[in-house]
Formats: structure tokens, sequence, C-alpha cells
């Protein structure tokens, strides 16, 4: 193990990637306040819930809140502030996550066996990377500032991505304790008898040839571009996600027991894990309960449901006589509606009971597009026509991933309403069930 040297990352690079950061002095209050977010998302848990994993997939806490700080350690001090002094020298080796041409890193699986550094260190190793940002960026030039600020901004963007994963990840850690005790101590949540499930509608959408991916005004990944027209069928889309109560009738008609259902794969996973509900979801005198970031509750049957995987999405749409939307549809249909939902910010951290149709309402589209649950699309998660990986090690971030993965889109309760774009594509393989993953049906227009 020795330290690592980054890759230099030149202006042509981030002209490519069409990163666009906010002026300076606005960055740097940005940049503290979502530093800020992840050490309050850290508050609750002790330094143990800090520092076990509980699957390959998760990663400890502490873990996410040194990479996070790694990142601007590596990317911006390494490269632009030749007298920061790296924290430790070890820290290159422990907290890099898949950036090869950044340097070698511990396997993924063994992250929680690091006991050492303690999690004081890591929030010291916080405390030091800030104030160098804070340094770097009152003292440089506009020159340097030009090439800094577009990577402080995908840093930031990188940090927020990383709070979600501490909520789903410490979410998956606490559900395996026997003392079921909570992240957070919330009210309890509506009772189904208190809020009428709307019925199931589906507005109607014309297709044709429509532009997709990012416009290129203000920040988005390199997986969003390029913008391009494609050519979409008339379809229709439900008005609102599907809810337990209604995922509930799925499972009570042996839909997990009938094949027919499944893609073989699907079926494949079902036989070999044994699902017969939602992650999360266990039967305690003859009712059904999950766990959540507020303890083990009685499963309300207007909320969204959540925790199920691509497979389940997928044999759920199929037994309901509908299909999921490619991403595509979602975007189109997401492309006037406002980024307002039940988001990392309300601080529920669970979804909401759905709400009443928007086109009954008079709303704009679909209700509950953003927040909540993050929504499967039959999707692969492929490149857009054009799309070039950057050069470098940032060049890493999306690109490599493009095989095995679908997309979801919208943002779920834990993710950071500022994070959020009609045009983001989140990705992960299809029997992901540890993310905050839901339902939303499609038809082909009559």
């Amino acid at each position: 193990m020795g330290i690592t040297h980054m890759t230099t990352i030149h202006s042509t690079t981030l002209r490519r990637s069409a990163v666009h950061a906010a002026p300076p002095d606005e960055l740097a209050q940005r940049y503290q306040q979502v530093r800020r977010v992840t050490e309050q998302l850290g508050a609750p848990l002790s330094p143990e819930d800090c520092q076990v994993q509980s699957m390959a997939d998760c990663s400890p806490t502490k873990w996410h809140m040194g990479h996070t700080s790694w990142f601007f350690e590596q990317f911006v001090l390494a490269a632009y502030a030749p007298g920061a002094e790296r924290f430790h020298p070890a820290f290159a080796y422990l907290f890099n996550s898949y950036y090869n041409a950044a340097g070698t890193r511990i396997a993924r699986p063994t992250r929680g066996l690091m006991t050492r550094p303690p999690l004081t260190l890591v929030l010291a190793y916080r405390r030091h990377v800030d104030h160098a940002i804070a340094q770097l960026l009152a003292n440089a030039n506009e020159s340097l500032r030009a090439t800094i600020c577009p990577i402080i901004e995908i840093g930031l963007n990188h940090e927020q991505q990383h709070q979600e994963l501490i909520l789903t990840d410490i979410k998956h850690l606490l559900s395996q304790n026997p003392l079921d005790q909570p992240y957070v101590d919330h009210p309890q949540p509506a009772r189904s008898g208190d809020v009428a499930v709307p019925p199931l509608t589906f507005g109607e959408y014309e297709g044709g040839v429509v532009w997709v991916g990012h416009d290129g005004e203000g920040f988005s990944y390199d997986n969003e571009r390029s913008r391009h027209r494609i050519l979409l069928q008339p379809y229709r889309l439900a008005d609102r996600a599907v809810t337990n109560e209604e995922y509930l009738a799925f499972m009570e008609e042996d839909g997990y027991l009938r094949p027919e259902l499944w893609l073989d794969a699907g079926w494949a996973t079902v036989c070999e894990q044994g699902w017969l509900a939602p992650l999360y979801w266990r039967q305690l005198d003859g009712a059904w309960h999950q766990y959540t970031l507020g303890g083990v509750r009685p499963v309300v049957g207007v909320e969204p449901v959540t925790h199920v995987s691509y497979f389940e999405a997928d044999a759920y749409a199929r037994w309901a006589g509908g299909r999921l939307p490619t991403e595509f549809e979602w975007e189109h249909a997401a492309a006037n509606v406002p980024i307002t939902g039940n988001l990392l910010d309300s601080g529920h951290y669970h979804p909401a009971p759905v709400k009443a149709a928007g086109r009954s309402n008079g709303d704009p589209g679909p209700q509950g597009l953003y927040g909540d649950t993050w929504e499967w699309t039959q999707s692969h998660y492929s490149p857009y026509p054009g799309f070039i990986a950057p050069p470098g090690a940032l060049g890493e971030y999306n690109g490599k991933f493009m095989c095995n993965q679908f997309v979801l889109r919208g943002g779920s309760c834990a993710t950071p309403a500022a994070h959020l774009r009609a045009t983001y594509r989140n990705f992960w393989p299809a029997t992901t069930r540890f993310q905050f993953s839901g339902i939303r049906l499609a038809e082909d227009a009559p």
C-alpha cells in the first residue's frame, strides 16, 4: 500500500463533461450545507452503528463519511492545492471506491472490517478537508476557480448520492438487529383507514418525436447526455404509484408462487432467496409489518410499496395487466412536473400516503413522480447516442456500470431535493431491494 497519485483532470475534460458550477461564493456556502447534512445523518448513530457492514452492497456510515472526504482531497486538493498535505497516507487506499485510475483500494465487502481508523479520526479528516477546501476557494485566482469549481460541484452531487446510501445502508444494518430499534423516532404514520386510496387512473400521452436527456443548463451527470430525439409510441402512465394494499392483493393471489408471472432470472431468484414479500416485511400476530427507519410498524395500505426489486416490479405489472414504463416515457411525462414531494429534506425517511391523482385535481401530470420511492423502468442502463466517458479518474463515474442494470427514475424519501432532475438516471441490478424502489404502471395507448 502506498500513497496514490491522481490522474490530472484537465479543463478540456470538464468542458466535454458539460459540468456547470455555481459562483465560488455560492458554491462555498453550498459546500458547507451539503457536508453538514451528511454529519446530521450520522448524528443518531453510535460509533458501533457507523462501523458495521451488513452485506457487500452496503457500506459502513464511517466509510461513507471518509470516502466523500477522500473525493475532495483526491480530485481537488491533491491536484490544485500543492501545499495541502494528505491527512493520512493510508486514507487514499482505505476510502477509494472504484476509481482504478486513482490507485488501489480495499475490497468492497471488507469495508466493515476497518475498525481503525476510529470514527473520531474520520470526523477529524472531514474537518481537515473542509478547512483546506475553504482556503483554496478563498485564495484561488479566477483561472484556478474556473478549474476547481466544476470538480467541487461534482463532489457535492457525489456526496448527496452517499447521503441517500447512508440511510439505505443503515436501514439494512439495523433491520438485522433482533432488538428492532429505530434509526430515529418518528410519529406513527397514517393508518390505512385514515386516508382513502385514490383509484388508479392513467394519463394519456400522444408520444411522437420528443427530446430526452439533459439540455446543458445547470449541472448534470455524463450519463444524462447527450440530449437527443427519440420516437415514443402513444402510451398511458399511472397517475400514482402502486400502494401496499394493491401489492398485498398480488401476494394474496399467490404472486410469488406463479412462475408464469416472472422473468426466468426473476423466478430463479425467488426460488433461491425464498422471497414471499417485499424486503423488510414480516408477519406478526397474523398481520404484515415492516421494519422502517422509525422501527417496526404495521404495513400501511395507502403508502407506496417500496423495497421491491425490478423482478418483483415486473411480475406485479404483468399480474396487473400492465407493464413498467420506459425511462423515456417517464421522463416525457415528468418534463413539466415540479420537483416537489416527500424527499430527504422532509426528514420523514419513509414513503408517505399517496395523494389523489393529479389529473383529477388540476395539477400538471401524475402525482408523486418525485420522492417516496424510486420507480423502476423497463429500460436497460445504456449509453445515450454520442456518450463518451471523460478521460481520467472521474471518467470512471457512470459509464463503466452500463451493463446488467436497469434505470430507476424520480428519487425517494432519502434523496435530497436539490439533487434531482427529470433527466436523472439512477441504476441498479434487477435483484436490488434495499433501495427505496417502487412501482408505477404504464400501458400502451389503445
